[in-house]
């Protein structure tokens, strides 16, 4: 399995037969190495919540390349709404699809449409894909239970936790985040796309690196296999 950065949240999961778009904004990002014209095939596009920066362009993807956008039932059911294919799932459920499974959990954040309209509860996302699994937390603050999340799905070859502060987690309760779910690698995400969310990712890797723990900072564009 691939990982590869496209700034923010944004995630694309290459498998040996399939590929997975993860929260993809773009249009508007001014960190994004990529363009929504830039995909031709893809399996599934995973939202973890409705905010803009996450839902970014979801939709003229979708119809691009014919993925089914999966997420809540509420997101989903936007984008249904929209001419998609979608797929909605909810808190604690799981689903076998025929590129992996994917498994919504616990995030805590907010979750508005662009529009201001209620688009369900956030969520962070695990994914099972050619042997390896994979936790996107999505944007969130930490919480004991990630523990809990690791414990039931885990062990995890790679986490992606947002860093950035102000609407998110700060470095320090990343780090704390890191201790409660102990995957193989974790990997910051959620920062520097604007002011507000400033951080520094080296920080984090040291920070992460003295509680015994991996972690590794990828660059827009940038690929890591695992």
């Amino acid at each position: 399995m691939k990982l590869i950065f496209h700034g923010h949240s944004c995630w694309e999961v290459v498998g040996e037969k399939h590929r997975l778009l993860i929260d993809p904004f773009l249009t508007g990002n001014p960190v994004a190495d990529v363009t929504p014209s830039s995909f031709d095939q893809l399996d599934a596009i995973l939202i973890s919540h409705g905010h803009s920066d996450h839902l970014g362009d979801a939709e003229p993807i979708a119809k691009l390349t014919g993925a089914t956008i999966v997420a809540n039932y509420e997101i989903a059911s936007y984008y249904a709404e929209r001419g998609c294919k979608s797929h909605g799932m909810s808190i604690g459920g799981g689903r076998d699809f025929e590129f992996g499974r994917v498994k919504l959990v616990i995030a805590h954040h907010g979750s508005t449409g662009p529009n201001g309209e209620a688009l369900g509860s956030p969520a962070g996302i695990v994914v099972h894909l050619d042997g390896k699994r994979i936790y996107h937390a999505g944007d969130t603050g930490v919480f004991l239970d990630m523990q809990l999340i690791a414990e039931l799905n885990g062990p995890f070859d790679a986490c992606m936790l947002p860093i950035g502060d102000n609407f998110t987690m700060g470095i320090d309760d990343a780090v704390r985040a890191c201790e409660l779910i102990r995957a193989k690698l974790f990997l910051p995400m959620h920062y520097n796309t604007f002011p507000v969310i400033k951080a520094d990712g080296e920080e984090f890797l040291q920070k992460v690196k003295a509680k015994g723990l991996r972690a590794r900072e990828i660059k827009v564009g940038g690929t890591l296999e695992l």
